[in-house]
């Protein structure tokens, strides 16, 4: 008898939950709005973001008869707005539309919306637009919502107008046509310096920023980046993009050094579920290291994850390491398509003098004696003259100080000094401070980055407090945690 109940039972989970999975998408979606409602009268703009970050996870669970629920429950039944949003989603059956549809359509729409509200069902139906892959409708309704927000100057609108730039620059990305939007983003950052909005700005200026460098403007790139406001960082997700960019700007300008630092900071604050970011910048930073003549870990390329996409230049370091032009140039030719793709292609080219520099540091190490013929046919050069460019490669590399040895031009030799005790220079001394400022300045960014609740000084929590906020901060925690796999 009881498991004829339970069979029963077993049997009616499913309907059940079939059907109370679409209106708790709704009721979610109700629930933020009242959120941004309460944000908005109280003017606390980390309510916005909160709502922001609670909409992210229900991104995959968007669908049009939701979203025309929740168009009917926030915007007035006739108004512009929702006349507007209504018509980019596709005509559904009424009778798909929720159970909690029918409550809201009882419910009393608001003659005047808030203005965050408005501006958050623009941004509900263009994240359903991308994600459905109609992206000239995504243009037409991102363009709308720029045009809206250009008429507010509210600042509890900035977290939501963000993500709009952000989304509106995709959609014209996707569709090929990034360059149109260059002169409104302009603009747009112009009036967000103006009304003091930091985290438009810098979202703004990544999106110029990567747009530039979509069609290879460097140097354009670079004179806004000089020129713009100083990077706060409000936004960790925005300030890692900015690194990567700045890191590509002064990799193509010759800046290696700098160009590591910033490629190698942007791969380590990137949040672990941005896996195709990092494998970006790890990509570029490999890149880096080895033009500076640097050799990056075995465990670089071994990372969770990253194995086959860092794989191409895995194979590209060891041929550097090696020394051997020959092995390099069929690395090169092997993998040129992805090198391609990724735009790395160019820099790689740059990469054959470090091949000739490296396999003639072997050589010096391992001869004290050697002629340039044999130096030229160990270094494989297919020159007319391998000899005399053996020679002016030896000269050079003595010179910057990549090898300790002297030219015996008479005899044509290469005559290598004896190695010294590497304990008795300031090498070792110089690898521990570079160590010692990089501990420092990233406890220093900690500090900075601390953030502690109004009058904690003051008061003192008790245990059912303390329990609370301990929830709270862990419900925050997940929140963030489940937004970084939609950021990147």
């Amino acid at each position: 008898m009881t498991q004829d109940v339970e069979m029963k039972e077993q049997q009616q989970q499913p309907s059940n939950s079939a059907t109370s999975s679409t209106p708790s998408t709704l009721h979610h979606l109700k629930e933020i709005a009242s959120l941004i409602e309460f944000g908005a009268y109280a003017k606390e703009a980390r309510r916005i973001v909160r709502a922001v970050r609670l909409t992210m996870t229900l991104r995959r669970e968007l669908k049009a008869s939701v979203l025309s629920a929740f168009l009917n429950f926030a915007l007035s039944a006739g108004s512009e707005p929702f006349n507007r949003l209504i018509s980019y989603l596709p005509k559904e059956d009424v009778h798909e539309m929720e159970v909690d549809s029918v409550i809201s359509v009882t419910q009393a729409p608001a003659k005047h919306p808030l203005p965050e509200l408005e501006i958050y069902c623009y941004l509900l139906v263009l994240i359903f637009l991308i994600d459905q892959k109609k992206y000239d409708e995504a243009k037409t309704c991102s363009s709308a919502s720029i045009a809206r927000l250009k008429n507010l100057n509210r600042r509890t609108v900035d977290v939501l107008a963000s993500r709009l730039y952000s989304y509106y620059s995709l959609s014209y990305e996707l569709t090929g046509d990034l360059a149109e939007v260059r002169g409104n983003l302009l603009a747009l950052h112009r009036v967000a310096t103006l009304r003091h909005d930091e985290l438009g700005q810098e979202t703004l200026l990544n999106l110029l920023l990567r747009n530039y460098l979509h069609y290879n403007l460097y140097d354009q790139a670079e004179k806004l980046r000089s020129k713009a406001p100083r990077f706060e960082a409000h936004s960790n997700h925005q300030f890692c993009r900015y690194l990567f960019y700045l890191g590509k700007i002064r990799t193509i300008q010759l800046e290696y050094t700098d160009a590591k630092e910033s490629l190698l900071q942007a791969a380590r604050k990137a949040p672990a579920a941005a896996l195709g970011f990092r494998v970006l910048c790890n990509k570029w930073a490999v890149i880096v290291r080895l033009l500076l003549g640097e050799i990056p870990e075995r465990t670089v390329f071994m990372q969770k994850g990253m194995e086959n996409a860092l794989r191409p230049y895995f194979e590209l370091t060891n041929a550097v390491r090696i020394g051997d032009l020959e092995l390099f140039k069929s690395v090169a030719e092997k993998f040129s398509s992805t090198f391609t793709t990724d735009r790395t292609l160019n820099l790689i080219v740059r990469l054959r003098h470090n091949v000739i520099r490296t396999g003639l540091r072997n050589i010096s190490i391992s001869y004290s004696r050697i002629s340039l013929a044999d130096v030229a046919k160990k270094l494989r050069l297919d020159s007319a003259n391998p000899v005399a460019e053996a020679e002016s490669i030896v000269a050079k590399a003595i010179r910057d100080g990549a090898i300790d040895a002297t030219l015996d031009h008479a005899n044509g030799w290469m005559v290598s000094k004896e190695t010294g005790d590497i304990y008795s220079t300031n090498e070792p001394q110089i690898a521990f401070n570079s160590r010692i400022a990089f501990c420092l300045n990233m406890h220093n960014e900690a500090v900075r980055a601390l953030r502690f609740p109004p009058n904690s000084h003051k008061e003192k929590e008790g245990a059912e407090k303390r329990r609370e906020r301990q929830q709270q901060e862990q419900e925050l925690a997940k929140h963030i945690a489940e937004e970084d796999d939609d950021e990147f």
